[in-house]
């Protein structure tokens, strides 16, 4: 009851939830987001994946009618964004990287004063705001200041304050960045029960586990472009396979010796990352790294372990999750 949808376009029911076809986002010269195309399908966790500057925050904004594009387009609910803003929010919550809580009021008042701007009458208001203190574990702390709550309950408190208006769409900009691993559980825990009310959710997130645990499918953003959509399991094996050769480098290593295991790696069209001591060697889809011919050619410990998505970004980029 508590996650129950209001105004749902029920000719939408089995679709998709979201459709953006070609959307740009221009700053002056800089194409923040670069002519992207993808779908979200009703009741799907779907993430955006990237370093900083890669074009996820811009394009949620854009989702959220909280930026116009500069080109493409974006449906929700089968509602156009750009002709629709008004009625479109209505659909959406919105959480951002900052919590932006009102901190002059007590945590029952943040929620209250959300629904009844939101354009719930101040009766629903009060009873909504109840519902979401109830489903989020927070009704302990209603009367609450904001200055006294745990990093992990803002967080909830700002995902509850989205949900006032029972949304359909929850938009997420990186939910988890800065909270300790258990809140970062109990926020993970509220996002599988909305998921499972038939909220449908978009994310961004630096953490690998994050995507690998809420996320249904997702994308691969770098420089505005998506280089990959697919659900985890299925990207990481299309990309890098199954297991990850690190061939750790020893202190003693030559500049010498680097560049020739690097000519090496080279000369036998290897999949490889090279991140400081260590080169992440990667084999085609179902088979495992050999690297029988590499070790001689300096002093390095070869380990093998599951590949996982940082292994994809690296490969498709080049670039660590949290590069600048």
């Amino acid at each position: 009851m508590v996650m129950k949808h209001s105004a749902i376009d029920n000719s939408h029911k089995n679709g998709h939830v979201v459709q953006v076809s070609g959307l740009v986002k221009l700053y002056d010269e800089l194409r923040a987001v670069d002519g992207i195309t993808f779908s979200v399908r009703r009741g799907e966790t779907f993430g955006l994946l990237g370093p900083n500057g890669a074009g996820k925050t811009t394009t949620m904004r854009m989702l959220a009618g909280l930026s116009p594009a500069t080109d493409g387009s974006v449906m929700v609910a089968g509602m156009d964004v750009a002709k629709s803003g008004r009625d479109v929010r209505n659909e959406i919550g919105v959480v951002t990287q900052h919590d932006g809580l009102d901190t002059t009021l007590v945590v029952h008042r943040n929620l209250e004063m959300h629904g009844y701007l939101a354009g719930l009458s101040y009766r629903d208001s009060i009873r909504r705001t109840k519902e979401v203190l109830g489903f989020f574990n927070l009704e302990t702390r209603a009367n609450a200041s904001i200055h006294a709550l745990s990093g992990g309950m803002k967080r909830r408190l700002a995902i509850a304050r989205a949900m006032m208006s029972s949304p359909q769409l929850l938009v997420m900009d990186e939910p988890t960045t800065g909270l300790d691993p258990q809140s970062r559980n109990r926020v993970w825990e509220q996002l599988g029960a909305l998921k499972e009310a038939g909220v449908t959710i978009i994310m961004s997130t630096h953490y690998m586990i994050e995507a690998e645990t809420l996320c249904d499918r997702l994308a691969i953003m770098d420089h505005g472009n998506i280089l990959d959509i697919g659900e985890p399991d299925e990207v990481v094996e299309h990309h890098v396979g199954a297991e990850v050769a690190i061939l750790q480098l020893s202190e003693n290593a030559t500049t010498e010796e680097r560049a020739a295991l690097r000519r090496q790696l080279d000369a036998e069209g290897r999949d490889y990352s090279e991140v400081g001591p260590r080169f992440l060697v990667t084999a085609p889809k179902g088979t495992k790294p050999e690297v029988a011919t590499l070790t001689g050619l300096a002093p390095m410990r070869v380990t093998y372990r599951p590949a996982h998505l940082e292994d994809v970004f690296l490969f498709l980029t080049g670039r660590e999750l949290r590069d600048e």
